[in-house]
């Protein structure tokens, strides 16, 4: 059973150099007809599966998914509600590459039913934008965002990358400052991670002088959660910071472990079916085309969780909440006390100052939030 459903579009413009998403430029008519194979995917999606509560969140992912026409997004949504029942409020969010988007364009999406908007802004410095390949520059990207204020989005956010070659502590304020002066509701700040087999690990391998060392990345993640939340940010998940009302719904019910159906090329599905059962979809856009045109579902590969994966899930996707994991919750799931499953862990993660517990709830601290892959490490099965 699922309550939330994720649209991934694997094209954009041009490929970040950083990039290492299923993601590719267009050819022409390609956009048209991905577009008609992810309708088709859904009306099978549909009868093969039992949805369980309404949705309360759509999803378009990428990739650029503005490149979309709001037609084509309008269709999507449309078919999503006559398939699947929708809860009143539905959050319906829109990834958009500032470079692809305009006024009308941007009224033309808010009118086809998307009501939240995730800016990839990345950095409002022109030089930075360019080593990352991006294709707008930061007067771009602050037009967009003043102009989705007048199509009528209530709801944008902003993505931040920090720890780029050759930024400084000064460099980054200016960057939170930037976007603080633009005032969105919801702020995402990750750090850069460099992917083995892209163009941008063989200009900047991690030994690279350019690229900040972990202390200065450190101390740009620290910069970036005092600067926010003196400015009313509420910090919800590790990389993840909304004024109140304005969490990522859809990204919140990843970390609870809510059952979400995922379409297109390389898109992921959880169903919370037994103690749940995850799958993909083919990962290149021939195969994904084939097994839909054959009248098939175009998965790839299937994992029916055992108790000890779902346990485990539960452990480290919760952690990445700032407010943790409650220890009641894992109670009434799995009918086991935390502390008889994981007591040992989680008594050394104290100690080495990693994780505290209090009024039930199970949290990473301050130095845990900056070592938390660490932390997650000890709860895999």
């Amino acid at each position: 059973m699922f309550n939330r459903l994720y649209i991934h579009i694997p094209f954009c413009v041009e490929k970040c150099g950083y990039c290492a998403f299923v993601s590719a430029r267009a050819r022409p008519g390609e956009i048209e007809s991905y577009h008609e194979l992810l309708l088709q995917e859904m009306r099978l999606a549909a009868a093969d599966h039992e949805q369980g509560a309404p949705l309360d969140s759509i999803y378009f992912g990428g990739g650029t998914p503005s490149l979309l026409h709001p037609l084509q997004v309008s269709r999507i949504i449309d078919l999503a509600a006559e398939l699947f029942s929708l809860s009143p409020g539905v959050e319906i969010t829109l990834e958009a590459n500032p470079g692809t988007i305009d006024r009308e364009r941007l009224r033309n999406f808010r009118e086809a039913g998307v009501n939240r908007l995730s800016l990839g802004v990345q950095s409002f410095d022109d030089d930075m934008l360019r080593r990352l390949g991006r294709v707008h520059d930061a007067a771009q990207a602050r037009h967009a965002f003043r102009d989705a204020r007048l199509a009528g989005f209530g709801n944008i956010g902003i993505d931040l990358i920090h720890g780029l070659p050759g930024q400084t502590l000064s460099g980054w304020r200016e960057e939170l400052r930037q976007a603080l002066s633009l005032s969105p509701e919801h702020i995402s700040v990750y750090g850069l991670t460099v992917e083995e087999g892209t163009p941008f690990a063989l200009r900047y391998p991690e030994e690279s002088p350019e690229i900040p060392d972990d202390d200065r990345s450190a101390e740009m993640f620290e910069t970036a959660d005092t600067v926010l939340v003196e400015a009313g940010f509420e910090h919800y998940e590790i990389a993840n910071y909304a004024r109140a009302g304005y969490r990522s719904r859809h990204n919140s019910g990843y970390w609870r472990r809510d059952g979400y159906l995922g379409l297109g090329v390389a898109a992921h599905s959880f169903l919370r079916e037994g103690y749940g059962f995850r799958f993909s979809n083919h990962d290149t856009l021939e195969e994904y085309s084939r097994e839909l045109v054959s009248g098939r579902l175009p998965r790839r590969d299937e994992h029916l969780l055992t108790l000890e994966d779902a346990m485990a899930e539960f452990m480290f996707l919760g952690l990445r909440m700032v407010e943790g994991i409650s220890c009641k919750s894992f109670e009434q799931e799995f009918g086991s006390r935390l502390n008889d499953i994981y007591g040992s862990t989680i008594d050394e993660l104290i100690r080495i100052g990693l994780l505290q517990q209090e009024r039930g709830n199970l949290r990473l601290t301050r130095r845990g939030l900056l070592l938390s892959n660490q932390v997650f490490a000890r709860f895999l099965p």
